[in-house]
């Protein structure tokens, strides 16, 4: 299974102090390879959890204060955009690649969301059979955030974030660069895959 293509530049990038520069260098090195990654992973995603995904790819770097620290392809079920939906997403940061699981402030019916995931707390937790993950919201960048076991507690304490205006959902899988340089895209695949109960449960009231 052939890799994804990502090389150790890429991930240096994120260490160019100059805010020009490390943006110059993502989209001649980075961008190109993800809207690649996403035009190919979209049917393959399609076909893996039987459902309809589009691919579009971050036109900016999500920031720290001072430079870009991670960019990504999102998969969602609209070709007009994803942010106003759950998506999917291949990340890429300093630290690694990661499966993503996201809902942002600005998708529709977050309430409703919030309400379905603490319905289904219980449900969720047998699907997901002690998989351990990890929170992505207000992580550092540096380093993979530490996992904690998809437990109801864990998925109550989503729902809980629905609640406040600017609740977000980001949750998924990372691989540090080591690990990413070898991953393929059936391992991305079978994360995705198991973050799919969660994106079920979000896409049904989005």
């Amino acid at each position: 299974m052939p890799t994804l293509g990502f090389k150790p530049r890429d991930f240096e990038v994120f260490a160019v102090e100059d805010f020009g520069a490390r943006m110059e260098l993502l989209y001649r090195h980075v961008r190109p390879k993800l809207v690649k990654l996403g035009d190919e992973l979209a049917p393959e995603l399609s076909r893996k959890l039987h459902l309809e995904f589009f691919p579009h790819v971050a036109r900016h770097a999500r920031r720290t204060v001072n430079a870009p620290a991670e960019t990504w392809a999102a998969f969602g079920p609209s070709p007009k955009g994803y942010k106003r939906y759950v998506y999917l997403a291949l990340c890429i940061s300093g630290a690694g690649l990661h499966a993503r699981a996201v809902v942002k402030t600005e998708a529709d019916h977050r309430p409703e969301m919030g309400a379905k995931i603490m319905a289904k707390a219980a449900e969720l937790a047998k699907s997901f059979r002690g998989t351990k993950i990890a929170h992505y919201e207000k992580w550092d960048f540096g380093s993979l955030p530490a996992a904690t076991a998809a437990e109801p507690a864990f998925f109550e304490s989503i729902a809980q974030t629905f609640a406040k205006k600017t609740g977000v959902l980001d949750v998924g899988f990372g691989w540090r660069v080591t690990d990413a340089l070898r991953l393929d895209r059936e391992e991305l695949l079978d994360a995705w895959s198991e973050l799919a109960p969660l994106y079920r449960v979000l896409r049904s009231v989005s």
